[in-house]
């Protein structure tokens, strides 16, 4: 079950506090970002643009909004700009995701951010990058993988590439990114030399450079550029998933001689099982290994490799995983607002992350923002 560590119906605190966040509201990566640093304690203020981004959550279920503020501008109001400019001038971050040249046709670009806060860290979130011939192309986390190479790697040998949700991309090469930039160029503007600077956080570059231990493996001839031939991509019949006789699947990652002689001899096939060092038998390997494990449940699966270091595991679904004993005990999932969700993460020792409040509604945090960020103006383009 969702355990409630990690929550806190009060504020946020967390390594962060005191860090003042402006996003400019868009979907994916950039408020997910800015979601990760309001778990770990940052005062995020969402400008939400009347009519919403256009993704099609409601937003008391959009949870990467969750522990932000929201306030309504209008930024093609001939007002807007200085709305946001006047939350700039007393922030430490800004995120914003627009194509290349957007922020600066609106009036809250780089140049005019920095002209009002020369320590301010802007972040920006795309997929392409702000520059390069591709910068002003609409894309979405597919096309940034495939071109990175990254997606052509992912799935069985002789099939089609296998789609990762957008954790790989938007989440993992994006997001993640961005929120390491900009913390290491918020470090920067606070040493008594620094100042304020641009982050250009590109999910094709964070999804090559996720790659960068397969390049090295590659140089050194020991991946193959293609998928389902290598040894951590499913090529490797003791490194996947396999069904089980009730239509589920268990993973293997019995990668060391050591796991691997006891994921065998559990599984009740180690005195006739082919040699996993002939690679030319990986093929009868994996289909030995298919056929015991059709033989039982998941479940009985599980609790056959429950307590060894065999590196099996059963493969959960999202509804799944709260209830495992493991994830359970650690709170990895928690309960916000009558809402099972991911707790922050990472931990910390001494000031530790929390889910200060629920998903932001547009525009509801208007009057509480303007008085405690003194930006009284805010309440001039408040849209009902």
């Amino acid at each position: 079950m969702a355990g409630t560590a990690g929550t806190n119906d009060k504020s946020a605190e967390g390594p962060l506090a005191g860090v003042r966040v402006v996003e400019l509201a868009g979907i994916g990566p950039g408020p997910f970002a800015a979601m990760c640093l309001a778990d770990l304690g940052a005062d995020v203020v969402r400008v939400d643009r009347p009519g919403g981004a256009g993704l099609g959550v409601a937003p008391a279920q959009d949870l990467t909004n969750r522990g932000k503020r929201s306030v309504l501008v209008d930024l093609k109001d001939p007002e807007g700009a200085e709305r946001v400019l006047s939350l700039v001038e007393r922030a430490d971050i800004l995120i914003e995701g627009y194509r290349p040249g957007v922020a600066e046709r609106l009036g809250v670009g780089p140049d005019a951010c920095l002209a009002r806060n020369p320590k301010l860290v802007y972040g920006r979130m795309t997929g392409w990058g702000q520059e390069g011939p591709l910068a002003q192309r609409a894309g979405h986390d597919i096309a940034y993988l495939a071109l990175t190479g990254t997606l052509g790697m992912i799935g069985r040998a002789g099939e089609p590439p296998t789609v990762p949700a957008n954790l790989v991309g938007d989440y993992a090469g994006g997001s993640l990114y961005l929120v390491i930039g900009v913390l290491a160029a918020l470090q920067h503007a606070r040493t008594p030399e620094g100042a304020g600077q641009v982050v250009d956080a590109a999910i094709v570059d964070g999804a090559s450079h996720l790659a960068t231990m397969l390049h090295g493996m590659l140089a050194a001839g020991g991946w193959q550029d293609r998928r389902g031939a290598n040894l951590l991509d499913g090529g490797c019949p003791f490194y996947g998933t396999y069904e089980t006789s009730d239509g589920q699947y268990m993973a293997v990652g019995a990668l060391e001689p050591q796991f691997y002689a006891e994921f065998t001899a559990l599984l009740g096939i180690a005195e006739t099982a082919p040699d996993r060092g002939d690679l030319a038998r990986w093929g009868d390997l994996r289909d030995t290994i298919a056929a015991r494990f059709k033989e039982r449940t998941r479940a009985e699966w599980t609790e056959v490799f429950a307590t060894s270091d065999a590196c099996v595991a059963p493969v959960l679904s999202m509804r799944e995983a709260p209830h495992h004993p493991h994830l359970a005990a650690r709170a990895t999932y928690v309960e916000h607002g009558g809402v099972t969700q991911p707790a922050p993460a990472p931990r910390f020792s001494v000031t530790p992350g929390a889910i200060g409040r629920g998903p932001a509604l547009p525009g509801a945090d208007t009057a509480e923002v303007a008085a405690d960020w003194d930006v009284p103006n805010l309440l001039k383009g408040e849209t009902e």
